[in-house]
């Protein structure tokens, strides 16, 4: 017998009152005395009623909207669903997802038949969203489709919404191969790091960080926040959130204790870089996922990288060239030639060695071949159509993008 009783509700009734019903159904369930099997069943109903709940939350959300009941108030819908006690991200889940009623309806057709969670389907629909985005020009419903129906093949295939999101970056990077200028995940320019203290004294952080930045902090984070184990060999009694403060404490002590000449400290390997031999389009970093070919040509010149190579099972054909990071020397000789960033004229010890013939392009690593950049004039180098080459009075020069001079006319460093 179904643990959700049948409800018989006369059709003449109207939603309010069935869904009365069916709430009174829900409160007087009891569960407690059900088998093994019997349980294992009547979660699997649960999970198909919250997924239809969800499902008709989302399309109440959007006649919510339509109908303007919240403006009618003051309020915006979010608003009018957060004081009904929805919690601030469900109420902007439930709002993203009613916003993809009309342009997804392949997707809710599945959800309709409760197959498919709300935050699944809120992860297939940022990702459709981000896909969209990424591409030059609009999509049209036939490419829409065949996005939805390669992030609905994830999650039948068992993947999590973080796999979702991963795929979509995936397959945003794919379809905006060639196109000018990072994607958000990859621009610099958006990074932000802000904090303030609070009432009590302490002070809270909050930070937008580039896949590259966030990878570098995530792998201090992670190499940093290992537990360990009490004198009496019990586990660790912190919590990931507090291992991860513990951490960040080491690398600000860590930060402190560096030389103040670090002209010629090279970078200790942070990022692990994989490329599938036969799909270069699917390189992705260990932590953070796919990143485009600019990136991964950037990444390439003096970031704390190592590259894998792998076959189509993963198995590993080749890793970087240990030469490909500027040795002391080297380095040193940069700083007196460039003396700063070539491009803005930021100080050298905040520069990056950038390989004027592409490392993976088979540029070796010397004098010659090197110049200092920024972290964000290397972004800029990399995504957005500036050259550099070295001029006959052996010093670098910059030959900027159409957009910026027409007639692309050589600038000294």
């Amino acid at each position: 017998m179904s643990v959700i009783a049948e409800v018989s509700v006369s059709a003449e009734l109207p939603p309010s009152t069935e869904l009365s019903a069916l709430v009174s159904v829900l409160r007087e369930l009891r569960c407690d005395d059900l088998s093994g099997r019997a349980t294992f069943d009547a979660m699997g109903q649960i999970l198909a009623l919250r997924n239809l709940i969800d499902h008709h939350a989302a399309r109440l959300a959007a006649q919510l909207d339509r109908l303007g009941v919240a403006r009618d108030h003051g309020r915006s819908t979010r608003e009018l669903l957060i004081v009904m006690g929805f919690a601030p991200s469900v109420a902007q889940r439930l709002l993203r997802i009613a916003s993809s009623l009309d342009t997804l309806p392949t997707l809710h057709a599945h959800a309709a038949d409760a197959a498919i969670p709300a935050e699944h389907l809120d992860a297939i629909v940022r990702g459709v969203s981000h896909i969209a985005g990424r591409s030059a020009e609009p999509i049209d419903d036939a490419l829409r489709l065949t996005h939805v129906t390669d992030l609905l093949g994830q999650y039948f295939s068992g993947a999590t919404p973080a796999d979702i999101d991963t795929r979509a970056r995936t397959l945003g990077n794919q379809l905006a191969a060639g196109t000018n200028g990072p994607p958000a995940a990859e621009d610099r320019q958006l990074n932000e790091l802000t904090h303030h203290r609070d009432t009590d004294g302490r002070l809270h952080l909050e930070a937008s960080l580039d896949l590259e930045v966030g990878e570098k902090l995530c792998a201090a984070l992670n190499a940093l926040s290992a537990p360990r184990p009490q004198p009496d060999g019990s586990r660790d009694p912190r919590t990931i959130a507090r291992r991860h403060a513990d951490a960040l404490d080491t690398i600000l002590d860590i930060a402190a204790r560096m030389p103040s000449d670090i002209a010629s400290a090279a970078p200790k390997t942070q990022l692990l870089l994989t490329i599938p031999a036969d799909t270069p389009t699917l390189a992705e970093l260990d932590l953070l996922g796919s990143v485009t070919q600019a990136t991964l040509r950037r990444l390439s010149c003096d970031a704390a990288t190592t590259t894998l190579l792998v076959d189509d099972e993963r198995v590993p054909l080749d890793i970087s060239r240990e030469k490909r990071f500027v040795p002391p020397h080297i380095r040193k000789a940069l700083h007196v030639r460039d003396e700063c960033c070539i491009k803005c004229g930021a100080p050298a010890n905040r520069t990056q060695a950038h390989h004027l013939t592409h490392w993976i392009d088979g540029g070796d690593t010397s004098l010659d071949n090197s110049c200092l950049l920024c972290p964000a004039c290397h972004t800029d180098i990399h995504h957005n159509g500036w050259d550099v080459f070295l001029g006959t009075d052996r010093h670098p020069w910059l030959i900027p993008p159409a957009a910026v001079d027409p007639g692309r006319t050589p600038l000294p460093a």
